[in-house]
């Protein structure tokens, strides 16, 4: 924030420009404070935050502290119009507030000598549509006047309701219709057309995928900026070995990590019993020196789904498990010692006060034990049903001297909530969006004192769903393939952070930022975020991938096999048999072709939806630049031998076989393949460990790829004076199969990025020819 400063009063000859968002990778509280201060002390006159939730309104009394009043200070007085229990309400009679005097009616407000003079009104305004719908009234009777006055918008949680998540093939004549809150946020910068808009939010993938032709919605398209990791910081790295040595397991999971598998049970009296001992460690080093701050509050949080009937009754089995668990008897501490032992004592940060026996702890586990079990109920529901869940006393993690609860909840609970004193975490909740699974990371943040403490229950062998057939899901895999993405995408967000004469050389506007995705199934956002997002690369080594967006204009079919006569030349003139064990033997002729040769056709070729295409070709484009990943493809044209097959020859080569196939949705064919033909290729790609025939593995090679021509007819097709068949009438369908050598270690399996709708007929990969 402090190398961009606002201009109070920037020339604004267009609509009103978004601004950008800040992507906070830690308490979202804290980072938008930040901004209110900032505004306090640039000169907005106006700093409006949105929040979903109600839980910490209080962050501009908490950030925006001078020790003495502004003005006298040289910084600017600063008016409230909401508090901590009041959210914004219309003003009426009291419109007064909002207006401005000017000691110099010559001049606009934003001029130096009358900015200086006036008080900046702040304001926390909650994203509800009926708030925010009495702002943008009470500015309306404002009048010219909001021409003249800087404001800072600051949007907290920016990717949660300020996104437009409503589907463009729905809307009618093609005009633009908003969500509630994405319209009201989108007319106060049309009121205000001085605003700046700046958006936090440690998950941003949601807001890259807005159009940034768009002009009145909330597309970062002046700059996005990743904040650092601060000191102390328990993150990523502290729970996920990302470079290991082999497969086993990493010191961060030995030390973090207790996997939930279908072998060591629930494991929920466990993370119960490491909750009290983790207090009873607290209390102890408290007792032996270590500031005691830290530990005022105690927390476990517990998220298994996001059913609020589901939450009340994990509430009543956790408080019957805790009241049966016998900490004050001999059963309960002899299991403590054998979990102390084996676990926290083994981990135990060396530079802090820890007991070497479980006898020196003992004493400690029974204060432990009274302070979570105080108010007579260990178990707090938080879901969110109402704001009263988040008044709760025993919640008040600001007023009540210690909370040492242990917290059950669902979305609620991990969006715009921060739970202090987080300790143990028990998690089991499926999700297939990115950005929610990293914001139900919880287990991220500040521990001082406690940090060897910490531990991450999580689910290893999740099912995916209620069906018979539910995938079944490796939770902790998931977070650290989201955190691949992340890394991944701060590393595109760089590009934007260089700065030369105080201007960006690049922003998200003239290259949006690329958005990974290295597991299949979790996506980078909601798919109602999504509806403006594009491939723009598909990662598939030793995967059968097979297109259907094939041409139906005959121009186009035509210059599409002329395009393959390189390939169709270099096969054998005479058909080979091949077989993998178990399938059916079929003829074909063969031949090799490098990568370099391939890529030629492949770039020229044409599509009745280029999209389709156009993410396979951008990763065996990324393939042929890396040396050593890829030489050559082993080329498959399958003939057919029934007495009914149907030939002939192509461009003067051949005969080749003919399949029939036909358009199923609009210009996309159904199944191109025979399903006999994919084991060969997936040998021959080195793509599975089946033995094929000697034709087949006197061909497989390190770093060869497979690909199978399907010449197809959709009707009776014309010929040639030569014989040959009218390559007007031809189809050039293929499938191909690249080898593992083109995984490249980590690299994402899909990348995304943002649809232009100004930018429509531009080449998704900036390569016009393969689109057209």
């Amino acid at each position: 924030m402090g190398e961009r400063r606002l201009d109070p009063a920037p020339p604004r000859e267009a609509p009103p420009d978004p601004g950008g968002l800040l992507r906070v990778g830690l308490d979202d509280a804290g980072g938008t404070g930040v901004g209110c201060g900032s505004a306090a002390a640039e000169g907005a006159c106006w700093c409006v935050s949105g929040r979903q939730y109600q839980d910490d309104e209080d962050w501009p009394a908490k950030f925006v502290s001078f020790g003495a009043r502004p003005s006298v200070l040289g910084a600017f007085d600063i008016e409230r119009l909401t508090s901590r229990d009041r959210d914004y309400m219309s003003l009426e009679r009291g419109i007064s507030a909002l207006e401005f005097e000017k000691p110099d009616r010559t001049r606009a407000l934003y001029d130096p000598a009358n900015l200086h003079a006036a008080r900046a009104r702040v304001m926390v305004v909650k994203k509800n549509k009926w708030v925010l719908e009495k702002l943008v009234k009470d500015l309306k009777k404002m009048g010219p006047i909001l021409g003249e006055i800087p404001a800072l918008i600051i949007d907290d949680e920016s990717d949660q309701a300020s996104v437009n998540t409503t589907d463009p093939k729905k809307w009618e004549d093609g005009k633009v219709t908003r969500t509630a809150i994405n319209g009201q946020i989108s007319k106060l910068l049309k009121l205000l057309p001085r605003a700046q808009y700046v958006g936090y939010t440690a998950t941003p993938f949601a807001n890259v995928f807005i159009d940034p032709g768009d002009e009145e919605d909330l597309f970062p398209c002046d700059f996005l900026i990743s904040l650092p990791r601060p000191t102390d910081y328990m993150g990523v790295q502290d729970f996920h070995d990302l470079d290991p040595v082999d497969d086993s397991e990493g010191e961060a999971e030995k030390k973090h990590v207790r996997g939930i598998y279908d072998s060591t049970g629930d494991r929920l009296q466990e993370a119960l019993d490491a909750f009290v001992l983790t207090g009873a460690l607290k209390l102890y080093r408290e007792g032996h020196g270590v500031p005691s701050d830290p530990f005022r509050h105690h927390t476990m949080l517990v998220h298994e789904s996001v059913r609020m009937a589901e939450h009340t009754a994990l509430a009543l089995r956790i408080n019957t498990m805790w009241h049966n668990a016998a900490y004050t008897g001999p059963e309960g501490h002899t299991r403590l010692a054998s979990l102390f032992d084996k676990d926290f004592h083994a981990y135990a940060d060396d530079s802090l006060p820890t007991p070497t026996t479980y006898a020196e702890l003992k004493p400690y586990v029974s204060q432990a034990r009274r302070l979570i079990n105080q108010g007579g109920n260990p178990v707090m529901v938080i879901n969110g049903e109402s704001e009263r869940d988040y008044a709760q006393p025993d919640l008040d993690f600001d007023r009540t001297p210690n909370v040492w609860k242990i917290l059950v909840g669902g979305t609620k609970l991990s969006r715009g909530f921060t739970v202090e004193g987080l300790t143990i975490t028990y998690y089991r909740r499926t999700t297939q969006q990115a950005d929610t699974l990293m914001q139900m990371g919880r287990w991220f943040g500040f521990r001082p004192g406690y940090q060897d403490l910490v531990r991450l229950y999580i689910g290893r062998e999740e099912s995916l769903g209620r069906s018979r057939n539910a995938k079944t899901v490796d939770l902790y895999e998931a977070f650290e393939a989201i955190c691949r993405d992340e890394e991944l995408f701060r590393a595109e967000l760089a590009r934007y952070a260089l700065l030369v004469d105080g201007r960006p050389q690049v922003t998200p506007a003239q290259i949006p930022p690329l958005v990974a995705q290295h597991l299949p199934w979790v996506k980078p956002s909601a798919r109602n975020k999504m509806f403006n997002a594009e491939l723009v690369e598909v990662r598939s080594p030793g995967v059968w991938e097979e297109l259907t967006a094939y041409p139906e204009d005959s121009d186009a079919l035509r210059h599409n096999t002329e395009c393959w006569a390189p390939v169709l030349e270099a096969l054998s003139q005479t058909p080979v048999s091949l077989c993998v064990d178990g399938t059916p033997q079929y003829d074909a002729r063969v031949g090799t072709v490098s990568h370099k040769d391939l890529l030629t056709v492949l770039c020229d070729l044409r599509w009745s939806v280029p999209e389709q295409f156009s993410p396979h070709l951008e990763f065996l484009l990324d393939a042929g630049r890396e040396p050593g990943t890829i030489d050559d493809w082993f080329v498959i044209a399958p003939m057919q031998t029934s007495a009914h097959k149907n030939e002939a020859r192509i461009l003067g080569n051949g005969p080749f076989s003919l399949a029939r196939r036909r358009r199923r949705r609009g210009p996309l064919f159904g199944a191109i393949r025979d399903p006999k033909h994919v084991a060969a290729a997936l040998r021959l790609a080195g793509a599975t460990n089946l033995t094929g025939n000697a034709a087949v593995e006197q061909n497989v090679r390190p770093r060869r790829g497979a690909l199978v021509l399907y010449p197809v007819v959709e009707s009776e097709p014309r010929f040639l004076s030569d014989g040959s068949i009218d390559p007007r009438d031809l189809i050039m369908a293929f499938a191909f199969v690249a080898p593992p050598s083109t995984a490249q270690g980590d690299r994402p399996l899909v990348r995304f990025r943002a649809i232009d709708s100004t930018k429509a007929e531009a080449a998704i990969i900036d390569r016009d020819d393969k689109r057209s």
